[in-house]
């Protein structure tokens, strides 16, 4: 009796030589897409560029500071020199300016001194021998042969006239203050000007009592 074979084991070789060529063809199809699918165009590139930014960084300035003051020297007893211990300071004589004379006594009235500054001062129109002709000499003082001088501070305004006086240094009981203050407002004076401007000042007018021998 004949035994029948097996058809798949008499089909065996011929199905190993099929998947395997199968397998190569499968795999020389995948070695072939791959490259075309990885140089595809449509996908998307991403570049990365590295940005620095400067600064520009001010050079710094230096400043010197100043040096510490210098310590105070410590005095020390010098050993060079040998100084006396019976050294006596000469008495002052008191006596030899004894001699000296006091000084003269303030005028009267001199504390009333008023002063307006001024360029040029007040003038007596004719000059100031108008005053002296305006000047009459008092009985009293004439009967009794008194002379002296008398000074009278007046007030000349910007038209020139004398609209105050006071006496600074005077003769009472004589008459001759009253006579000084009145020749002196008779007077007509060019005002005194301070850049070309006229102003009223005060002026301190001597008026002076002689007797003719």
């Amino acid at each position: 009796m004949k035994i029948k074979q097996d058809i798949l084991i008499e089909s065996y070789p011929q199905r190993i030589k099929v998947i395997l060529t199968v397998v190569l063809l499968l795999v020389a199809l995948v070695a072939y897409a791959y490259p075309r699918f990885d140089r595809g165009g449509d996908s998307p590139k991403y570049t990365f560029e590295e940005m620095v930014e400067t600064f520009d960084i001010p050079a710094t300035q230096q400043f010197m500071a100043p040096p510490p003051p210098s310590r105070p020297s410590i005095p020390v007893e010098s050993e060079d020199e040998d100084f006396a211990e019976d050294i006596t300071i000469a008495q002052t004589d008191l006596d030899a300016f004894a001699d000296w004379d006091a000084p003269p006594p303030l005028l009267t009235g001199q504390s009333n001194v008023r002063f307006i500054p001024y360029d040029e001062p007040p003038t007596p129109v004719g000059g100031y021998k108008t005053i002296l002709k305006n000047l009459v000499y008092p009985g009293i003082a004439l009967a009794a042969g008194i002379e002296g001088t008398v000074v009278v501070q007046a007030f000349v305004d910007k038209t020139g006239r004398v609209i105050e006086t006071e006496i600074l240094e005077g003769i009472p009981q004589t008459g001759m203050n009253e006579a000084a203050t009145a020749a002196i407002r008779k007077t007509l004076f060019n005002p005194a000007k301070q850049r070309d401007v006229a102003l009223g000042v005060w002026l301190a007018i001597p008026i002076t009592f002689q007797l003719r021998s």
